[in-house]
């Protein structure tokens, strides 16, 4: 494949790219052969370029450097243009290891860093940011809430068998003694208990009907 052909593949892709990406993202394809007038494609020019424009300083560095030799592509990089900021990324085109072709992507940040400027004023003006490092620490649970899960682990611990290997019998020995010492009339119980066994409500309460053996 001849490199005009390969870079025909890159610049049909452009339009494709822009639609997918949307009106933010600006696409270029460069064909470094020509590097005063390389600029072959382009769509969404956010930059103001356009279809024979030079190489960017640099697209003319990584050339010269050399950078195409052990990467594919670099990415996410800052770039700017007539006092916008973009996010930057360049793909190598290769033809049999030599570079040929760029394929560029600039996302505009512009939209982002408002809305990122915007969301700072509203968590400053709400003191958002988090607690601070503090020596304190504060369980938010009912001190109830602790005790019944406590119990529950307890009673699931007493019968010497890890929880994932309960036989049918064990499950219900433990809702039984549960049942027993009145936890089960606690709120939120038969929840912590199907939890802990892993099993649904309707489970717990159907071994509380049937006998222990």
């Amino acid at each position: 494949m001849t490199d005009q052909e390969m870079l025909q593949i890159y610049t049909g892709l452009v339009p494709f790219l822009a639609g997918v990406c949307g009106p933010g993202c600006e696409i270029v394809v460069h064909d470094v052969t020509d590097p005063e007038h390389s600029l072959i494609a382009i769509e969404n020019s956010l930059s103001g370029r356009q279809v024979g424009d030079p190489l960017t300083d640099l697209s003319r560095e990584l050339q010269e450097k050399g950078t195409y030799t052990s990467a594919a592509y670099i990415g996410n990089y800052e770039g700017k243009s007539k006092g916008r900021n973009f996010l930057s990324s360049t793909y190598f085109i290769k033809n049999e290891g030599r570079l040929i072709g760029l394929l560029c992507i600039n996302k505009d940040m512009e939209s982002v860093q408002n809305v990122n400027a915007a969301l700072h004023s509203l968590l400053s003006a709400f003191n958002l940011y988090g607690a601070p490092k503090s020596e304190y620490r504060e369980n938010l649970d009912t001190q109830m809430v602790n005790l019944l899960q406590n119990r529950v682990a307890q009673v699931i611990a007493e019968s010497g068998v890890a929880t994932n290997r309960l036989s049918l019998q064990e499950k219900v020995r433990i809702v039984h003694k549960l049942n027993d010492e009145g936890l089960l009339n606690v709120k939120g119980a038969v929840t912590e208990i199907a939890e802990q066994l892993s099993v649904s409500v309707p489970t717990v309460y159907r071994y509380l009907n049937k006998e222990v053996k």
